[in-house]
């Protein structure tokens, strides 16, 4: 029989695991508080403990540390609300075996805990066996609960507890260099320099002085001795970004100082040690690079110990929501005033576009429709013509048959935070000015609207959502004209 300790400070979380974990294979024990926790620890004897991060008297934080002086390979999975939160990442470096957001995917809880209790037995059976170091990642800037993410997350945490070297690959504007900061502000190395070269920035005749330094007189201009950026950050963390683009004598160098530690200034003769963690990154395929013989080969592998493979946005649409309200925020704060709401059909629009520049891009488009919004909300009218002329976005500002009075509007959408009750109210307060409005149709086209683009047209999947009959959805699709809207076949 599995033994499992609950801790948590909330009625409804350890009644919810009660049900959930209801088996003659596992004996469930519940403590409201760490300091409970502690103490049941060695008269259970549990295979796994589950821990909020946030609890009255001392925190999950404390609580884990406190734990790993009873038993260093016990695991334990932490809970939070937060999907980026910096205490997640000190668990991480404590040993936390995995984290669990809230509210809870029952599937993917009973499957993490299936894992875990594998791991605890695995480790039980092997003495030698080192537990898995799964956790969360937080860094400002990186926001994101989509699964690609939290992917990163963990790797990023995997990372900081090691000196391995890293590779982050990805398309340009992913993020990469605000993953390679934070491996580096929650590693050992965190009170040790950070610094960050673009090998691409930087003309190739320069860049190996740039990273290695060079002697006076070593080539015309060199009137004194360099130190490069390898020798200033001696015990700290170094960051290429686009590796790619290096040439291939500087690889050659670069290498070296992996293998060994140590190189040459430009134009001198005498060895120099360092100790410096490398981070690479590069939106280049490297393996192609490779084959093409326009990368080292024995570099590449160097480089690639363990590999970040940041998502597109394209490919994390579930996050855009998230990142518009971070930036919404974060320009906010920036300018002192107060936050701009955004309109349904503007977020819409922002849902389906392609991203092609990714979260940068994304960024800047929401800078830009903060200086030219003239209300309180950012309207379709607000973003570029590139992010409007989206299939999406044409579909949700198209009028309904019989006139646009069947339009619910932009304004109204973003002026509704209380939900339906709120938007109902919103929604008759407009009907008694606007005396053309049918408020059920103008809701119902609204609802297949967004049902077609949550689906991306498929008509099963979107009358399932809506409740509704295929039929009766082909129906309303002609009745409203949405089927043209969106281009739909």
């Amino acid at each position: 029989m599995d033994k499992i300790l609950l801790i948590d400070d909330e009625a409804d979380v350890q009644y919810s695991f009660r049900r959930i974990f209801a088996s003659p294979e596992i004996e469930l024990t519940t403590a409201g508080s760490g300091e409970e926790g502690l103490q049941l620890i060695p008269r259970v004897h549990p295979d796994l403990v589950i821990m909020d991060v946030r609890m009255g008297g001392i925190n999950g934080l404390e609580t884990l540390r406190r734990l790993r002086e009873i038993d260093t390979k016990l695991p334990v999975i932490m809970m939070t609300a937060y999907g980026t939160t910096q205490t997640a990442i000190e668990a991480m470096k404590l040993g936390a075996f995995d984290y669990l957001l809230k509210p809870f995917d029952i599937p993917k809880l009973k499957q993490l805990v299936a894992d875990a209790l594998k791991a605890s037995r695995d480790m039980k059976q092997i003495v030698s066996y080192e537990p898995m170091l799964e956790t969360e990642d937080y860094e400002q800037g990186i926001v994101g609960r989509s699964d690609p993410m939290q992917s990163v997350f963990k790797l990023i945490g995997q990372l900081a507890a090691s000196d391995a070297t890293a590779l982050i690959t990805g398309e340009s504007g992913t993020g990469k260099e605000l993953v390679a900061r934070a491996i580096y502000h929650h590693s050992r190395r965190s009170e040790k320099p950070f610094l960050a070269i673009n090998c691409a920035a930087i003309p190739e005749n320069l860049l190996e002085s740039e990273l290695f330094g060079h002697e006076r007189g070593a080539f015309t201009g060199a009137a004194s001795q360099r130190i490069g950026k390898f020798e200033q950050c001696h015990g700290g963390t170094i960051f290429l970004d686009e590796i790619g683009d290096m040439s291939l004598p500087t690889q050659t160098k670069i290498l070296r100082v992996l293998q060994s530690g140590t190189f040459e200034r430009v134009g001198g003769n005498q060895s120099v040690t360092v100790d410096v963690r490398v981070i690479a990154a590069t939106n280049k395929p490297l393996e192609q690079a490779v084959a093409n013989r326009e990368f080292r080969e024995d570099l590449f592998y160097r480089l690639n110990v363990v590999r970040v493979q940041m998502p597109p946005l394209r490919e994390r649409r579930s996050d855009i929501r998230l990142l518009v309200n971070y930036f919404l925020k974060k320009f906010s704060h920036q300018s002192g005033n107060k936050p701009k709401s955004i309109a349904t059909d503007a977020l819409a629009a922002l849902e389906s576009y392609r991203w092609p520049g990714n979260v940068r891009e994304l960024e800047n488009v929401i800078e830009r429709a903060l200086v030219v919004a003239k209300s309180d909300a950012i309207l379709l009218a607000d973003l570029p013509a590139e992010v409007t002329g989206s299939v999406a976005a044409s579909a949700a500002a198209q009028p309904v048959e019989g006139g646009s009075a069947n339009t619910i509007p932009a304004e109204m959408m973003a002026a509704a935070p209380d939900g339906i009750p709120s938007l109902a109210r919103q929604l008759f307060k407009w009907a008694r000015e606007n005396s053309s409005l049918k408020v059920i149709p103008a809701v119902e086209r609204e609802l297949i609207v967004q049902a077609m683009q949550e689906t991306g047209g498929n008509q099963v999947q979107a009358a399932k959502i809506l409740g509704i009959t295929r039929a009766t959805l082909r129906k309303r699709l002609e009745k409203f004209k949405i089927k043209q809207a969106l281009s739909i076949e």
